[in-house]
């Protein structure tokens, strides 16, 4: 194992997280020339440094924590040179360790390739001298060659997720900045100026979230529903940053105005060399390398790198073991038209309430749709003219779908998109749910069955039977797409939900006043009733007892016993019965 060769500005405890990161990876594929004497400063992840190393015969790394040059050395053995410290630690590195680091007899030799993509804020040390962003830049010009390729990062003080963060300034940031950016007067914050402070002619990224890479003249021209304003909008969609309200509608605005290149995370500089792709985004399993052309954009994906991915479905309905997703590279196609997501039509269509031109956009999608393997999703379906593409969707079923299955998959996510996140709509809160899904697709030219309540609480309706596969489909496409569960939802969403639930909680506090209230009606009846049958019952009692009383008198004996003499017919017959009788009784002489 190599040794570490310490310079000043080293740091001890101390350790830089960096994030895996494979879209940059790709771009340093494309862009690093191979066999030249490279300096990586700062920390970057192993998947950087071993794209650097796989294009590099003499790679040497800059990092300021002695335990994670250690921990390079130990990954990378030999094959890198590692150096603790800081920039300006490095310049004063003499010919004493002409066997760790190769130096020239006035200092370091040049470097013809310098990736600092992680910028130049974390390469100065404790006891390093107060270098301005532009010493720091003027100092790293001093280490190259004039015709160095030069891959350098700045972030962005003026990036989205910053002005939307809700934590306060001093809770934003780690140990890792003693100095705030701003109090730095050179450090450039805009493309403009970050061009401008560039010595070398440079091509400008736009880094969303390290998931996506633009080119600022492409982030320049999108607008909303354009492949790069999409991806924008996933990009910083899974970040774990909690937010004041979420991003996807400031950035489609500011899309909109044309400064999609103004608001990135970061910006990424390419010095000295053609960029061969204008686009990179992370699909996943493989990034993707896309170039604008006069229809839309032509896409490259490298099959080896994409190998197939699986998710596992949630048991479904009707399946004797659960599906998966897979990740096909073939599907993508190699040229998608530039126009607007279907998604982004059918929202503006929703907001403005025209339910004939939404209803005319969802019959077409009908008609378009077939069977297939390919998931559909109409946040990247792209309306081409009168038809419609597909987009950049690797996402694939292991057997083919059936269509009707497709489309409420694809409608079950677009609800999700679009009731979730509070956009506008023309229809009454009572129909969301399955019920609107169900509404849709029979604009779709899919006849459901009739949307009949269940028969019983653990019996679904007939409508949710029939969506069921799609849900399946569409919590799968969910779980690979968008951000994580334990994601913290932006404080606006919060809001929104919390009104909704206030809302909810009214409703529900109004409908068990009126529940009480008739209660309390029945209540009273009850009571009212009751009383009146216990008089009634007092009542019965009373005659009861005089009837009794009436039957034991001797009045009522001699009563009975002449209405039983007032019904003798026959007084004869009656003697000769009494005679007869009383002849009867006299003792035999």
């Amino acid at each position: 194992m190599s040794e570490v060769l310490v310079v000043r500005g080293e740091m001890q405890p101390w350790t830089d997280h960096t994030p895996r990161q494979p879209v940059l990876a790709a771009l340093l594929t494309d862009v690093i020339p191979a066999n030249r004497r490279t300096l990586i400063l700062g920390p970057h992840s192993p998947l950087l440094i071993e794209s650097v190393l796989a294009h590099s015969s003499d790679v040497t790394i800059l990092v300021r924590s002695v335990s994670d040059a250690e921990q390079l050395t130990e990954m990378f053995g030999p094959c890198l040179h590692v150096v603790a410290g800081a920039l300006d630690g490095l310049r004063t590195v003499t010919a004493a360790q002409p066997t760790l680091f190769d130096v020239a007899a006035e200092g370091v030799e040049p470097f013809e390739v310098v990736v600092a993509a992680d910028g130049l804020d974390r390469v100065l040390g404790y006891d390093s001298e107060h270098l301005t962003w532009t010493e720091r830049l003027a100092a790293l010009k001093e280490l190259t060659v004039p015709d160095a390729v030069v891959v350098l990062g700045l972030r962005n003080e003026f990036a989205m997720l910053n002005l939307l963060d809700r934590r306060p300034a001093h809770q934003r940031h780690g140990d890792d900045e003693w100095v705030p950016l701003h109090d730095d007067p050179t450090r450039p914050v805009s493309v403009d100026q970050f061009q401008a402070a560039l010595p070398w002619p440079a091509q400008l990224y736009a880094d969303f979230s390290s998931h996506t890479l633009v080119g600022v003249e492409a982030a320049a021209v999108a607008r909303p529903g354009h492949l790069p304003t999409r991806l924008a909008v996933e990009a910083l969609e899974r970040t774990d940053t909690p937010l004041l309200t979420s991003p996807v509608e400031p950035l489609e605005s500011a899309t909109r105005a044309g400064l999609l290149a103004a608001i990135p995370t970061s910006w990424l500089a390419v010095c000295n060399t053609p960029a061969q792709h204008t686009l990179y985004t992370d699909l996943g399993p493989a990034p993707l390398r896309a170039t604008p052309t006069v229809t839309g954009w032509r896409t490259t994906l490298t099959p080896a790198t994409a190998e197939a991915s699986s998710v596992p479905l949630i048991e479904a309905v009707g399946l004797a073991r659960p599906a998966e997703l897979l990740f096909d590279s073939t599907v993508i196609p190699q040229e998608i038209p530039g126009g607007e997501t279907v998604e982004t039509v059918l929202f503006r269509l929703a907001a403005a309430e025209d339910v004939p031109g939404f209803r005319k956009l969802a019959a077409a999608l009908g008609e378009w749709a077939k069977s297939s393997r390919v998931l559909l999703r109409w946040d990247d379906i792209v309306v081409d003219g009168d038809t419609f593409a597909h987009g950049i969707s690797g996402w694939v079923a292991p057997e083919r779908v059936d269509k009707n299955d497709l489309l409420a998959a694809a409608w079950l996510r677009f609800h999700k998109r679009l009731v979730d996140t509070h956009r506008r709509h023309p229809w009454p809160p009572w129909m969301v749910g399955d019920d609107l899904v169900a509404t849709w697709l029979s604009m779709s030219g899919i006849a459901l069955a009739d949307p009949t309540p269940a028969t019983a609480p653990h019996v679904e309706s007939a409508v949710a039977e029939q969506l069921a596969w799609g849900k399946q489909l569409a919590a799968a496409l969910a779980a690979v797409l968008d951000a994580p569960e334990h994601t913290e939802p932006d404080l606006r969403t919060i809001l929104a939900d919390a009104d909704r639930a206030r809302l909810e909680l009214t409703e529900l506090q109004g409908h068990v006043f009126g529940l009480e209230r008739t209660l309390g009606f029945r209540n009273k009846a009850l009571k009212t009733r009751e009383n009146r049958i216990r008089e009634l019952r007092l009542q019965v009692q009373k005659a009861t007892a005089e009837r009794n009383k009436l039957h034991g008198s001797r009045s009522y004996a001699l009563a009975r016993t002449v209405a039983r003499a007032a019904q003798i017919r026959n007084p004869r017959k009656l003697k000769r019965a009494l005679h007869k009788y009383v002849n009867k009784l006299r003792p035999r002489r």
